[in-house]
This record gives C-alpha cells, sequence and structure tokens, in this order.
C-alpha cells in the first residue's frame, strides 16, 4: 500500500506538473488576440521550429485545424494510453522528463520492476495495452545520434515498466532526430526523405481507420517497428470491399453415405485411424455453416458472439495488407504504395507476426506449435497433412500447393510399385535373356572394330557382357507396359487432382471465387504505374517544348500536373504501355533467352569433346583394368560434370528469367507471375533435360562407319553407344542427374543454407560487448524474432523443382523405371522439409486466396503429352525393342531370338581403313584381323554396294515410325478417354453446392417473409392507433395541448 501510494503521488505530480505547462502553452480561442508572450502551437509553420528551437515538443499536423473534432477524436480515443479526462495532453508530445519536472520516485522504480511488462502485449503480439492484436509490422532503418537518443522517446504516465519509458510512440507522432543543440548535425537528405514519406504514409493508414505504435527502442539496433491493428469496423469494410465469404449462423447437414458404401468408409477410416494428424480441423465433419459474403447491412446472418476470433490472423492480415497495398503516398514524385516504398527502401520490410513460439515447455497453445508437431515434424511422415490448418495458418494459395505435393506423392505409390515389378521382372528374366547370353558366350569369338582412331585397337564382344546384362534390367517387354502405364498414370493424376481441388474449393467456400479474382487482376502492379506516370511526364514535357505557351497558361498547366500526381490520380486509367514502348525489352527477352539456350547447348557440346578425348586418352593406357573401364569411366565423370553445370545454371537462369520479367514492367500480378513462371521453366527445361535428350536421341546416331566416321573440327570423332544400346547409358545420366539434382539442390540446399545462416547470426551475436549480449539473449519481442527470419519469396521455386521432378518421372520412364521410386521417397523428406521450412525458418507469408494452382496445371498437362511423345521415341529409337520385332518376325529362322546380335552386326574389312586410321597395334588379340565387326545395318564389303545402308534398315526404320505413330495415338486416345470418363467434379460435392444455392435462397426469402410481416404488423399498429386518436369521446376532449401531447404518444409508441 505504501508503494502504491508513492507511485500515485508521484503521478499526480508530474500529471499536475504537465498540466500547468499546457496551460501555459495553451493557444488562445478563436476570436481572441494573441498575448505578446503566448505561441499559437496550431499556428506556427513546420519550418519555423526545424532549427531545435521547440526542442522537446511535437507539434500536430498542420490540417488539426480543419478537422480538430475528428482529428482530436482520433488521437484521443484511439492511441492514447491516459485516462478520458486527460486525454487532450496529447496535443503536443513531450520529448524527456526534464520539461515537465516527472521524476519518478524510488517506490515507482520498485513497482515497476515487479512485474513484466512485455507480458501484458504477449511479447509483441499486442499494443502496449495488452488488448488490440497486433495484425501487421512495418520494418525501417532509422539513424539517430547517441547523445539524442535518450531524448527521443515518449512517456506514459500510466506505463509501469521499464520498457515503456523508453518505448512506444504511438502514431500520429515523430520519431526522428531532435536537434538539442546547433552543432548537433542534421540527418542527411535521403534519410530526412524517406522520413517524410513514412510520416505521410502513416498518416494515410490512419486515416483509413487503420490503428498504429511505433518502436524503436528494440534490441536491433537502428530499426524501428510499426505495429499495425485493424479495429472491427475496418475489418468489416474491407471484408465487404473483398467480398470474404464467412459462416453465417446457418448449419447444414453435409451428404452421408449409406448401406455398403458407409460401411467401406467406415473400415476406412478406422484403419487409417493411426496416420491421422491430430488436430481439430482434419476430423471428419458430419456439419457444415453455410458461408455468405461479408456484409455490414447483414451482419445479422453471421455469428458474431465472439468478435475476437470471428477474423482469424490470417484473414486479418489479409486486409491490412490489401489497405496497404491501396495506400499511397504522393509527397515524393510518384504515387506509391507498400510493394514501391519497400523497393525505394523507405521500409525494409513488411510482415504479419506469427501466432506465438513453436518450442518450448512453457509456450502456449497456438496453431504455429501445433503445426509444428502435427506437419513440420520428420516423426510424423507417415500420416497425412492437416491441409486445413495449413490453409486456415497460411491461406488457400500455400494450403493448395501442399494439397497437391500430397496428392503428387501418393499418386507416387502405384507408380512406384509397378516400376518396381517391372524392374524384378527384369532381373528374373536377364539369365534367359537369349541377346546378352550370344554376346557372353565367348565361343561366338566376335572381333569388333577400334572405337577410335590409331590408338584403340580391336576388341571381343564378350567384353561387353556386363553392360549387356544390365540393359536387360531396364530394356526388356515390360518396359513397353509401363510406358503405357506411365502415360495413363499422369492422366489419372491429373483428373483425381482437379477433384481434390473441386472438393478443397468447396470445404473452404472457394465455390464462387471467380469474380474477385478478375477484379484482382486487372489491379495495376506499382512498377506498372510508376513506368505509365514516367512516361506521360516525358509526354507532357515534350508537348510543353513544342508550342510555346503563355507563362500564366504553363503554370496552370504546371500546378495541375503536380496537383493531379500529388493528389494519386492513377495514370494508368489514362496512359498505358505499348508494344513500343516494351519493344526493347521483348528484344532483350529474346535475344538472352536464345543467348541462354545456345549457352546450354554449349555446355553440353564442351562435355562431349571431353567424353571424346578423355574416351581416347584412356585407351593409350598401359593398364588392362584402364582400357576395359572406358566406357564406365568417362561416362561417370560426364555425368556428375553435368550434374555441376546443372545446379550451377540453375540458380543463374532463376534471377535472369527474374530480371528479363521485371524489365517487361508487366501490368498485374498475375501477370508478372506467369511471364516469370514461363521463362524459368524454360530455361530450367532446356538446362535439366538437354544432356539426357543427347544421349537418347543423338549420341551414336551420326558416327558414320568404318573407313569412313564423321569428325568434329576434324579431329575427333563421333562416340558410339555400347552394343547393347545407348539405354543403359541413358538410365545411368538419368539416375545421377535426377537423385544428384534432389540430394544437393532441393535438400541440401534447403537444410544447409538455411542452418549457415543460423549459425553465422549466433556468431555474431558471440562477438557482441558483453552488455549488448546480454540484451540480445533476453526474450525478444515477436516482432523482432520474426524480422530475423526469411523472407517468404514465393511459391514458384516450390513448384519448380516439382515440375522438373515430375518430367524425371513421366518423360523418360521407359529408360528408368525406379524413377517413380526415388522420387516418393524425395517427396516424402520434401513435404516435412518445406513444412519445416515454412514454420519455423520463414517470416509468415501474407494470406493469397486462390481456387486453383494456375499455370503450373497447364505445364503439367503439357509434360504429360510431351512424355507420351519422347517415350514413343525412346522406345523405338533408343532401345532394341523394335528391331527385335522386326528380326522375330522377319529374319529368324528358328521363330526365336537367337542370332539377333549377329544380324545387327555388319561386316568390315580391316584393309578399307583410310591413312593414319589403323590401330597402332593390330595384334593386340594375338592373331591377325581380317574382318571386324561394326553395328549398323550395311551391306558387307564382299557385296557390289558394299558399305551401303542395306534393306534391313529401312525395314527396321518403318517398323520405328509405324510404332512412334500408333503408340502415340493409342495412348493419347486413352488419355482422353481417362479424362472423359472421369468427371472432374464430385457427384456429391455438386450436389452440396446446389443444396447451398437452395439454403442461401431460402435464407433471404425468410427474412423478406419476415420483413414483409414486420411492416404489416407495423402498419396495422399505425392504422389502430389513428383511429384511437380520432375517436375520443366529448367528456374526455382535451384541449389543444393535450391532443398534440396525445397524438405525440401516439408516435412515440409507434
Amino acid at each position: 500500500m505504501k508503494l502504491f501510494r508513492g507511485e500515485k503521488e508521484g503521478r499526480k505530480e508530474g500529471e499536475d506538473s504537465a498540466k500547468h505547462f499546457f496551460r501555459q502553452a495553451q493557444p488562445p480561442r478563436l476570436g481572441s488576440e494573441m498575448e505578446t508572450d503566448g505561441i499559437d502551437l496550431h499556428r506556427i509553420p513546420r519550418e519555423s521550429y526545424t532549427d531545435g528551437s521547440f526542442h522537446g515538443v511535437e507539434f500536430l499536423p498542420e490540417d488539426f485545424r480543419d478537422s480538430p473534432n475528428e482529428r482530436t477524436m482520433r488521437v484521443n480515443e484511439k492511441y492514447s494510453t491516459l485516462p478520458a479526462d486527460e486525454k487532450g495532453i496529447h496535443i503536443i508530445n513531450i520529448r524527456a522528463i526534464e520539461d515537465i519536472g516527472y521524476v519518478r520516485t524510488e517506490s515507482t522504480f520498485l513497482n515497476s520492476f515487479s512485474q513484466d511488462p512485455d507480458a501484458n502485449c504477449k511479447y509483441g503480439l499486442y499494443f502496449r495495452d495488452g488488448k488490440r492484436k497486433v495484425d501487421y509490422i512495418l520494418v525501417y532503418h532509422y539513424k539517430k545520434s547517441s547523445f539524442s537518443r535518450t531524448l527521443t522517446r515518449r512517456i506514459h504516465f500510466n506505463d509501469l515498466g521499464p520498457r515503456s519509458l523508453k518505448q512506444d510512440q504511438p502514431l500520429p507522432g515523430k520519431a526522428g532526430q531532435v536537434n538539442m543543440h546547433d552543432s548537433e548535425p542534421h540527418m542527411d537528405y535521403h534519410e530526412d526523405d524517406k522520413r517524410v514519406r513514412r510520416e505521410e504514409y502513416e498518416n494515410n493508414l490512419m486515416q483509413a481507420g487503420l490503428e498504429l505504435e511505433r518502436d524503436e527502442d528494440t534490441k536491433i539496433h537502428g530499426l524501428g517497428f510499426v505495429k499495425i491493428h485493424a479495429p472491427w469496423n475496418v475489418l468489416c469494410r474491407e471484408a465487404e470491399f473483398m467480398k470474404l465469404k464467412m459462416p453465417t449462423k446457418k448449419v447444414y447437414q453435409i451428404h452421408q453415405p449409406h448401406g455398403l458404401l458407409k460401411k467401406i468408409n467406415s473400415v476406412i477410416q478406422k484403419i487409417t485411424e493411426p496416420i491421422q494428424p491430430k488436430v481439430a480441423e482434419h476430423k471428419h465433419q458430419t456439419v457444415k455453416r453455410l458461408s455468405y459474403p461479408f456484409s455490414r447491412e447483414k451482419q445479422h446472418l453471421f455469428d458474431l458472439s465472439d468478435r475476437d476470433s470471428f477474423f482469424d490472423s490470417k484473414t486479418r492480415s489479409t486486409i491490412v495488407y490489401e489497405i496497404l497495398k491501396r495506400t499511397t503516398c504522393t509527397k515524393a514524385k510518384y504515387s506509391m504504395g507498400i510493394t514501391s516504398l519497400l523497393a525505394n527502401g523507405v521500409y525494409s520490410a513488411a510482415y504479419p507476426l506469427h501466432d506465438g513460439d513453436y518450442e518450448g515447455e512453457h509456450v502456449e497453445h497456438n496453431d504455429r506449435k501445433l503445426l509444428c508437431e502435427e506437419w513440420a515434424s520428420y516423426g510424423v511422415f507417415y500420416k497425412y497433412q492437416p491441409i486445413d490448418l495449413v490453409r486456415k495458418y497460411f491461406g488457400e494459395k500455400i494450403g493448395l500447393y501442399f494439397a497437391w505435393l500430397g496428392v503428387y506423392t501418393q499418386m507416387l505409390i502405384p507408380a512406384s510399385i509397378v516400376g518396381i515389378i517391372v524392374f524384378l521382372y527384369g532381373c528374373a528374366t536377364v539369365d534367359e535373356n537369349i541377346p546378352s547370353m550370344e554376346m557372353c558366350d565367348q565361343r561366338n569369338n566376335i572381333t569388333m572394330c577400334p572405337l577410335c582412331d590409331r590408338t584403340c585397337s580391336y576388341w571381343k564382344l564378350s567384353s561387353a557382357c556386363a553392360t549387356s546384362r544390365a540393359s536387360h534390367l531396364f530394356d526388356n517387354p515390360a518396359t513397353v507396359f509401363f510406358s503405357v502405364f506411365m502415360a495413363l498414370w499422369a492422366a489419372t493424376f491429373m483428373e483425381h487432382w482437379k477433384r481434390k481441388q473441386m472438393r478443397l474449393n468447396y470445404r473452404w467456400d472457394l465455390t464462387g471465387f471467380e469474380e474477385e479474382e478478375e477484379a484482382v487482376k486487372d489491379h495495376p502492379r506499382a512498377e506498372y504505374e510508376a513506368k505509365v506516370l514516367e512516361k506521360s511526364l516525358r509526354k507532357e514535357s515534350k508537348n510543353k517544348e513544342k508550342g510555346p505557351q503563355l507563362p500564366e497558361e504553363a503554370a496552370n498547366k504546371w500546378r495541375q500536373r503536380v496537383k493531379r500526381v500529388m493528389a494519386g490520380v492513377k495514370l494508368t486509367e489514362k496512359e498505358k504501355l505499348t508494344w513500343k514502348d516494351r519493344f526493347p525489352a521483348y528484344f532483350t527477352n529474346f535475344v538472352s533467352i536464345i543467348f541462354m539456350i545456345g549457352l546450354t547447348f554449349a555446355i553440353v557440346f564442351g562435355v562431349i569433346i571431353y567424353r571424346i578425348s578423355t574416351a581416347a586418352a584412356l585407351a593409350i593406357s598401359s593398364t588392362p583394368g584402364g582400357r576395359s573401364n572406358v566406357r564406365v569411366t568417362v561416362t561417370a565423370t560426364a555425368v556428375i560434370i553435368n550434374l555441376v553445370v546443372i545446379i550451377i545454371l540453375d540458380e543463374v537462369y532463376g534471377c535472369i528469367a527474374r530480371w528479363l520479367t521485371q524489365i517487361e514492367v508487366p501490368k498485374t500480378d498475375k501477370s508478372f507471375e506467369e511471364r516469370l513462371i514461363f521463362k524459368a521453366f524454360l530455361l530450367k527445361f532446356v538446362n535439366a533435360y538437354t544432356p539426357i535428350f543427347y544421349v537418347a536421341f543423338f549420341k551414336g546416331r551420326f558416327v558414320g562407319r568404318p573407313g569412313d566416321y564423321v569428325y568434329i573440327f576434324h579431329s575427333f570423332r563421333m562416340e558410339e553407344c555400347a552394343p547393347g544400346g545407348c539405354l543403359m547409358e541413358l538410365c545411368i545420366q538419368l539416375s545421377i542427374i535426377m537423385l544428384g539434382k534432389q540430394l544437393i539442390q532441393n535438400n541440401l540446399f534447403e537444410i544447409g543454407i538455411p542452418k549457415m545462416k543460423k549459425f553465422i547470426r549466433y556468431l555474431k551475436s558471440k562477438r557482441r560487448r558483453p552488455g549488448d549480449h546480454e540484451e540480445y539473449l533476453k526474450k525478444k519481442q515477436r516482432y523482432e524474432v520474426d524480422y530475423n527470419l526469411e523472407p517468404f519469396a514465393g511459391l514458384t521455386p516450390e513448384y519448380m523443382e516439382m515440375i522438373i521432378q515430375f518430367g524425371f518421372v513421366t518423360l523418360f520412364v521407359a529408360s528408368f523405371p525406379l524413377a517413380p521410386l526415388f522420387a516418393l521417397l524425395n517427396n516424402i523428406i520434401e513435404i516435412r522439409l518445406d513444412a519445416k521450412k515454412f514454420v519455423t525458418e520463414l517470416r509468415r507469408p501474407v494470406a493469397v486466396r486462390a481456387k486453383d494452382i494456375g499455370i503450373w496445371y497447364n505445364i503439367l498437362r503439357g509434360v504429360g503429352k510431351l512424355a507420351v511423345i519422347i517415350n514413343a521415341f525412346v522406345i523405338s529409337f533408343t532401345s532394341d525393342f523394335i528391331p527385335r520385332l522386326v528380326y522375330l518376325y522377319m529374319y529368324s529362322e528358328s521363330g526365336t531370338m537367337h542370332g539377333f546380335v549377329n544380324h545387327t552386326l555388319s561386316y568390315f574389312n580391316v584393309s578399307d581403313f583410310q591413312d593414319g586410321t589403323a590401330p597402332n597395334d593390330a595384334m593386340e588379340l594375338g592373331y591377325p584381323v581380317q574382318i571386324c565387326r561394326y553395328k549398323d545395318y550395311r551391306d558387307p564389303p564382299w557385296s557390289e554396294t558394299k558399305y551401303d545402308i542395306a534393306k534391313d534398315f529401312w525395314a527396321v526404320l518403318a517398323a520405328r515410325l509405324a510404332f512412334v505413330i500408333v503408340f502415340q495415338n493409342l495412348v493419347m486416345f486413352m488419355s482422353d478417354f481417362v479424362d472423359w470418363i472421369i468427371p472432374d467434379i464430385p457427384k456429391d460435392i455438386s450436389q452440396q453446392i446446389h443444396k447451398e444455392k437452395v439454403l442461401m435462397v431460402e435464407v433471404f426469402m425468410k427474412e423478406e417473409q419476415g420483413k414483409l410481416q414486420l411492416l404489416e404488423n407495423w402498419g396495422g399498429k399505425e392504422k389502430r392507433k389513428g383511429e384511437n386518436c380520432n375517436n375520443h369521446s366529448p367528456r374526455s376532449s382535451m384541449s389543444h395541448r393535450g391532443s398534440a401531447s396525445s397524438i405525440h404518444s401516439c408516435h412515440v409508441e409507434v
């Protein structure tokens, strides 16, 4: 009690001093003349107190006098923390304790340390009053001298904590430097300009209804934080503008299956119960609230019993972000929104807050902690994702990404199983494969021609036995079946995702989202508006130079132009960028993309030169092991080089694609995103698949023949495929690039880089001075912790890596049946890795509503169609499937595959070698060689048309082309049939959507009937009251005054 009394007396003394000070500084009333020593605070121009003569006093904006009631009410009721009878104290701001003579007594300090002031605001989640929730944060850099730092902190008489003395500068107000002496250096022009822009922008935010609070005394020196809160009336207004669908009081039953389907569903639910996440949002719902776009006139339809939770944190931050984008700052050269302010460094960051901490024993329960436990943990990799909770916390766009990733991962399970079966079939039949048995049979004694000029010698076909047996694991009849299966799998996956997407749209109330999406799509970007404004100003300056104008007219036009610009009029309605304005950007895009594609081809060509030269160098090796493993060594090292180049160029191409899109200046965010995705996908697709395309379709096709080989630069001979074909090498290339890219780029980078940044921040904290380090280790505010997190860079990188992986799974699946299995294993880790990144390592992104995955769906369909064509060519031209069929049905004498290897090899007379190309050591095999064999369909040297292409080649080529046409059309037809037979919208969902519409009509019909009934009752009462007032008896007649009062009472009762 004694401490409390001392504190109260000290506070009263300080407040009395403040009142006395304000009475002395009060401006005279209107109509009265100022005293000689009086100061009119409202009429002092801003320039008169920039010299520091009024230090410690900060004035309200100049337009305070124009609307005193409105401005005073806003300042007092929204931003003041003083008692109601003393809120007028906010006319000026006190800069230092000494200015008002307020000295806290010892008892006040003791009481202030007895409680934690940050606990009231939950460490930054609320304003200092502990009631208003922080919906958004703006961060800015400021420069402040150490001398004036202690004097620029505002005092709150009702704040008891030690932080409150040096923190929380409620807006409106200035947080700039106060010049205490003439010698104090003034901040530079750029910092002053940024401060002016911030002040105007924040005042505009307050005029839009938002409530702001500033905090500059944080543990991160040089950073100021502006906390933004959206009150209830602003939330309602913006929700109506944005047509947000909110749940009403009306609840209806969701259609449930009956009979056998009900029993099957109950059995499935019991079986899958252990793998369901333990969150309330994921439980099976039997009822659903009817949703309707929010309207302030129809608030009675919505359940507003708990206003604090009616708009969740995700919706609140979305509403505030829309206001931030719409609000402009016109003191700059052109109108600016939050995106331009961030780009110009006026603010350094803008983000919504996370709900709280996610780890710790005494952490309050929140959605972020629940997501970390049930979603962003590797220990729950076997569970379903809590998609509804993800959508509730991050918004529909991110929720759709993880839902799509989950559906894709689930669909990889049957594809992996079939791929494993195909691989096991190859393993089981490898010993029964007649071509590989003939190739491994040393009794055949087939001598092959040299693989390179001079340094390479003749070799035995049996030395390629291991390669032939390994290629059978992936080149067997089951591979064709697997290619057809994967084409149908891709079509089924797309249809399954469309149905899943429709279910999510129904659950998330996105069924009527098209109108709003069109409105958002047409909103111009800040960069586009700036470019249009620059164009309009340039056009006006040219018009001014062309014709001579009178000085008054020029001045009037200049005044009109300045007025239009300062008022923030959107010039995009009058001006727009034409193709002539964008032609330099388009030309730069075209040239840059062609150059980068050419660079990719050049790098692949360089790797080809490396393979050829390395193979020739290893062939000279004196060790037998080196000569026998030439092909494996060259292939492995070349693939590793390709992998490193692909990873490096991926990062480079991503940055270049963004730059190329920025110089195009697209009008809308949707257009910007689509153009960026197209460029990035094109460049990364070419980068990732060019080496694979070379091995699949070009290697060994343009070699020539012994005695007439094709040379590069007249010195390097084109490399050939192995005797078993290029399919095994294609498998090695695909597997190493796919696994290496997923392991290094997708997983190692995503795990390692954030850990490294976190470790660097820890080292920086260790290097601080002891006092600073102790301050650093104290509990930070929520917005300080979130500022240290990585900013959200969009979903494009996440989608891109999955689309590239989808290409690896579908495009060349005929050569690598295990690709779906490795993709499945990667995605199981990828889901939890991305979840952990979003929950713990990234700032909370602004929730964006979306009803589909956008342009990515079209890219997926395109990749699926392209996969059919590529697999048809891989089976026809890369594998030996078609030559085997042709031999089996046209040339085999016994009806079996015996003699197939001999049929595919042509003869060459060694005397026909060109000069200088024959092997140096012709006796390496121990006997002279007269005839050697090479893989091709050509006439023998004893024929009249020696070394010409044989008829067998044309028969095989015709069969290959016929197979491509039949396979492509058949699989395309089957895919389209699957697409047609599976409806896009599930039947139960279409019924529920129709039911919602009917129920909504019933609700409004009942409301209209209630209004009509109320009007009829009111009309009947009015009529009866009128009759009673007009039919008074003579005895009860009243005076004129009494009659008037009686009539008045009738009206009052009505």
